[in-house]
């Protein structure tokens, strides 16, 4: 029955658009290939991405691409390459969205993600889509160090801005801008994301 339920929840196609073309720069590597729990970073994401039922999965690779993309099932997921990674994550929030406009134009919702949150699991996807519906709120997004970010979704009104987006710009801009239309989901360890090399070492000792 509890499966039942969820499926019914979840009948149509979600999407989430996995953003992981930067560089890493403070890393020194890229942080898309890190080895974690038996796999990598990025494909670690990718898996709890393709475990909520029905979902449709996005990569936006930019920086490292052909190295990142031949580790990659292309079977199981999208992968679209954004050229203008260097100018920072608003080009990969506009190529993925427009990858996902292009191959489902009738989508309604989105979710972001970023490859270098390594306790992202498919209940935090799964709860933002939950919460989407119950809530009728239009933006979901994951609340951690008392501030919101990734993962969020979004609801179609607010893919015209989310397009306009330019250099370093963020989705968190669109949050703030429209507090009054967003709900929050506690995300623990949401804080926690891999930049240095002190924060890799720290991860896997632990």
């Amino acid at each position: 029955m509890t499966k039942f339920i969820m499926k019914d929840k979840f009948k149509y196609k979600t999407a989430i658009i996995i953003l992981a073309a930067g560089n890493s720069s403070r890393l020194g590597r890229p942080k898309q290939l890190l080895k974690y729990k038996g796999s990598t970073l990025l494909k670690n994401t990718i898996s709890e991405a393709l475990k909520v039922y029905n979902s449709f999965v996005i990569v936006v690779t930019g920086a490292n691409h052909n190295e990142v993309e031949k580790q990659l099932n292309t079977a199981e997921i999208n992968i679209c390459f954004n050229p203008e990674w260097e100018t920072g994550m608003s080009s990969s929030i506009v190529k993925g969205l427009n990858e996902l406009l292009l191959l489902k134009p009738d989508s309604n919702e989105c979710i972001f993600a970023v490859c270098d949150q390594p306790f992202v699991n498919n209940l935090i996807f799964e709860h933002l889509i939950r919460h989407y519906h119950k809530s009728k709120k239009r933006i979901i997004a994951s609340a951690y160090s008392e501030t919101l970010g990734t993962p969020v979704l979004f609801h179609k009104k607010y893919f015209n801005e989310l397009l306009e987006l330019s250099g370093q710009e963020g989705a968190k801009k669109i949050i703030k801008k429209h507090q009054n239309d967003v709900y929050s989901i506690p995300f623990e360890k949401g804080n926690i994301d891999i930049d240095t090399e002190e924060d890799y070492n720290k991860l896997v000792s632990e």
